[in-house]
């Protein structure tokens, strides 16, 4: 795939920043030495950092602005260290050019975790989770443990995304008129999206496929990108990167309602285009 296909690839996804009034970026620097603009794939998380910022200085005018990964993913998140943006103090229309800022990605914390358990939990652990049943707070701690202290990835904050997938799972993508569905191979940024789509589909599907145990896989962003820019097995214009969705009544917001295969929606149409979480 060409830049510009994995762009529009990318475009239905949003990322979320802190910024000012004007929609710039706001960036700060964890140490001395490094000027830093995060973006986020929570909205909450963003929401927080925004929060923890006007916390220490009310008189910001801050928001939390959406962006399409798609605009961001080479411009910004990949475009080098030598990139040059304008920096300007707060309240102020003069800046200066700088380069060496550092554009980072930050992903769900919980699904963060949730890659970290997937690549150390063995067979052992499974057969000792279906044992108990259920997910017992001793089972969880030494999980959770083993997760933080042994995983061979996602041991990183930022620029380190998961995402999961389900190999038997479909989407159907709605159809124009006269032509035929296309079928999709969804992968997910949250863990729980996944479930809950897993969940209801099983609920729906014939009594022959009840009971069938899932294969979750799982990939990072940015290798999977690298991917698509070789020559490769999978033709990813069949795959669906599905965005968060908040969970309600069981199911996933990105569900369809109809004969049991979910159908794709757009997630960035129903922000409003340039809504803020900073003006709700």
């Amino acid at each position: 795939m060409t830049k510009e296909e994995i762009e529009a690839w990318l475009e239905h996804v949003p990322v979320f920043g802190v910024t000012d009034a004007q929609g710039q970026g706001v960036i700060l620097r964890p140490d001395n030495y490094t000027s830093v603009l995060y973006f986020f794939i929570s909205p909450i998380m963003a929401n927080n950092t925004m929060n923890q910022l006007k916390a220490n200085a009310p008189e910001m005018d801050l928001r939390v602005s959406a962006f399409s990964l798609g605009k961001i993913w080479f411009s910004m998140l990949n475009a080098g260290d030598d990139k040059e943006v304008i920096l300007k103090s707060p309240g102020s229309e003069e800046g200066s050019p700088i380069t060496g800022v550092d554009y980072r990605l930050v992903p769900d914390t919980r699904d963060l975790l949730g890659a970290r358990m997937l690549l150390t939990m063995n067979p052992e652990d499974q057969e000792k989770l279906k044992e108990k049943g259920e997910m017992t707070p001793e089972i969880a701690q030494e999980a959770i443990k083993k997760a933080m202290t042994e995983s061979p990835k996602f041991n990183e904050t930022f620029n380190e995304i998961p995402v999961f997938l389900i190999s038997q799972m479909r989407m159907q993508k709605q159809a124009a008129e006269g032509e035929e569905a296309v079928q999709l191979l969804p992968m997910y940024f949250s863990l729980q999206n996944m479930v809950s789509t897993w969940q209801q589909f099983m609920s729906q599907a014939s009594p022959d496929l009840q009971g069938t145990e899932p294969a979750i896989n799982l990939m990072s962003l940015h290798e999977m990108i690298a991917l698509m820019q070789k020559e490769s097995p999978i033709d990813f214009r069949n795959v669906l990167l599905v965005p968060p969705t908040p969970v309600e009544g069981g199911g996933p917001a990105t569900a369809g309602a109809g004969a049991g295969t979910p159908t794709v929606q757009d997630p960035m149409g129903s922000m409003g285009g340039g809504s803020t979480l900073g003006d709700l």
